[in-house]
């Protein structure tokens, strides 16, 4: 099969690396000297450093050889929410696409089906989500994956493309589900690491945390139209317990560095790579109030970002609300 992988970043590199033994692989860089490092060094320095790649991956700058090598077999997505809409338009008519990114679209507010419906609402798409961390994955450490998509076929492309001894990968048909559960444990994770990084709290509080959360990303996706046992899948459960104690998280990372009372834009410059649970935190709970779905730890994590609460305060909040059954 042939596969174009858009985007080498660290989660794009890792993938196109995976599928690389066994198909034809080509990782479009949208930098052109950072394309030319890969091919001839082999590796991912920026993002995966000390990682090999295989020879047999092909790297190029070049977005229409990508694309014509993708549509003839795959094409994944693997650039930041940002940049989704954009490549979704630069895909050509009749060739599917699966995406990589979590989160929700600034100022759209739009999920990447969302996205994808607006802008080729009769072309196959679909997320490849779930429990990873890359450099996991490029080192070919047992992973496991949900490639969600209304659409049979590409769903078992992306079996077909990635699903290997190391790397396993389930279907599903809720797409609204997969890529909730992908964008809000980010923010979740943010929350994890706020009172992880708190001297006076423990594993208790991590641990309501993450339950209490679950229920939260539960209540929005259902009202975004989701399944809700897809939340107690790979990309509910499973993504949401990896990135909130997870030592190579990002959005813990944040967490853990505001509650010890560094400023966010100190902490972004230093982590280097993209945190979307930063950039999609006030999303999150915008569409939430939209819908009347309550996230009070959603609202902490927006008020700490920006500055309005103290971590401390903010935990104090959430500590302070009225008891209530825990179905609610």
């Amino acid at each position: 099969m042939k596969i174009a992988v858009l985007g080498a970043g660290a989660w794009g590199t890792a993938l196109a690396a995976a599928a690389a033994a066994r198909h034809e692989v080509l990782l479009w860089a949208r930098d052109a000297a950072q394309a030319r490092d890969i091919a001839a060094t082999r590796r991912n320095g920026r993002y995966l450093p000390g990682i090999d790649l295989p020879a047999a991956l092909a790297v190029t700058s070049d977005p229409a050889q990508a694309l014509a090598h993708g549509a003839a077999g795959l094409v994944v997505i693997a650039t930041p929410m940002a940049a989704l809409r954009e490549c979704l338009r630069a895909l050509p008519a009749g060739v599917g696409a699966l995406w990589l990114c979590k989160g929700f679209e600034a100022g759209s507010g739009l999920l990447g089906h969302e996205i994808a419906r607006a802008e080729r609402p009769h072309e196959a798409c679909g997320v490849l989500s779930g429990p990873s961390f890359a450099v996991e994955v490029a080192r070919g450490q047992p992973t496991a994956l949900v490639a969600a998509s209304a659409d049979e076929a590409l769903a078992a492309a992306a079996v077909d493309a990635f699903h290997s001894d190391a790397l396993r990968v389930y279907t599903s048909r809720d797409v609204a589900g997969v890529e909730v559960g992908g964008a809000v444990k980010n923010v979740l994770a943010i929350a994890t690491g706020i009172a992880d990084g708190m001297a006076h709290t423990g594993l208790n509080a991590r641990a309501a945390l993450v339950t209490r959360g679950l229920a939260e990303m539960t209540r929005l996706g259902v009202a975004l139209g989701a399944q809700p046992e897809t939340f107690m899948g790979l990309s509910g459960l499973g993504d949401l317990v990896l990135t909130a104690t997870g030592d190579l998280s990002r959005n813990r990372r944040v967490g853990l560095l505001l509650a010890a009372g560094r400023k966010l834009p100190d902490i972004l410059a230093e982590l280097g790579h993209v945190a979307e649970g930063v950039y999609s935190a006030a999303t999150v709970l915008a569409r939430a109030r939209a819908l009347g779905v309550e996230m009070p730890i959603t609202e902490g994590v927006v008020a700490v970002i920006e500055g309005r609460v103290s971590p401390e305060d903010a935990l104090m909040r959430l500590m302070a609300r009225q008891a209530r059954p825990e179905s609610t």
